[in-house]
């Protein structure tokens, strides 16, 4: 994920930051407890698209 693009880019449910995950290839919401995918190298930054964070996932983002 291309650090610019990152900086840009923000939750559309909250407008709040978004984290990079790696592992997942992912863009990690912690307000609004949402994974967007990245598909193809394209963010997929639609709600009904996202899945919900569960509580280790959370956890494991210092939250």
């Amino acid at each position: 994920m291309d650090k610019r693009l990152l900086d840009l880019l923000v939750c559309p449910v909250t407008k709040g930051p978004l984290l990079f995950d790696k592992a997942r290839n992912e863009l990690v919401s912690l307000a609004a407890r949402l994974a967007y995918p990245i598909r193809d190298d394209i963010p997929v930054m639609l709600e009904e698209e996202a899945r919900e964070l569960s509580e280790e996932e959370l956890e494991k983002f210092g939250r």
